[in-house]
């Protein structure tokens, strides 16, 4: 089992953070790490799901949302032909702080499987989680700035 879990503080209230979040169909426009994002954010859902680790190949894979806490927490499953050769858990937090005025941004992906140790680049992988967290953060504090 592997896991990354990369945090990032924003200066825009929870909700601002995540509305970005929501709108897959804007991540072309601003997501350096993942690239699209097609489906509804509805438990239960499939999406379907692109990603451009930094130095590394592309990759679509369609993972079911399993959780979604509305203002807090987005998370998917998914999975590499079967089970337990390759499995993905990967999980948005959104958390207030200083009175809900800023906000803790939290991304985390658990890998299981056998084929972990071939398939999941750490160190690509955190930079692409880093990339996307600052990205976010970036347009999370333009909306506020835009707002005031």
């Amino acid at each position: 089992m592997k896991q990354i879990e990369v945090f990032e503080e924003i200066d825009a209230p929870p909700d601002v953070v995540w509305d970005v979040l929501l709108e897959f169909e804007r991540y072309p426009e601003w997501n350096p790490f993942v690239q699209s994002i097609e489906g509804t954010p509805v438990e239960g859902e499939q999406l379907r799901v692109r990603i451009q680790p930094p130095g590394g190949r592309g990759m679509t894979f369609k993972p079911a949302i399993v959780a979604l806490e509305e203002g807090r927490r987005l998370a998917w499953f998914g999975r590499l032909v079967v089970p337990f050769a390759f499995d993905g858990y990967h999980e948005f937090r959104v958390e207030p702080i200083d009175r809900a005025q800023r906000t803790r941004f939290l991304q985390r992906e658990t890998f299981r499987g056998a084929l972990v140790p071939v398939l999941a680049n750490q160190d690509r992988l955190e930079r692409g989680f880093r990339s996307m967290n600052e990205a976010i953060k970036e347009r999370a504090e333009a909306r506020v700035a835009a707002s005031s």
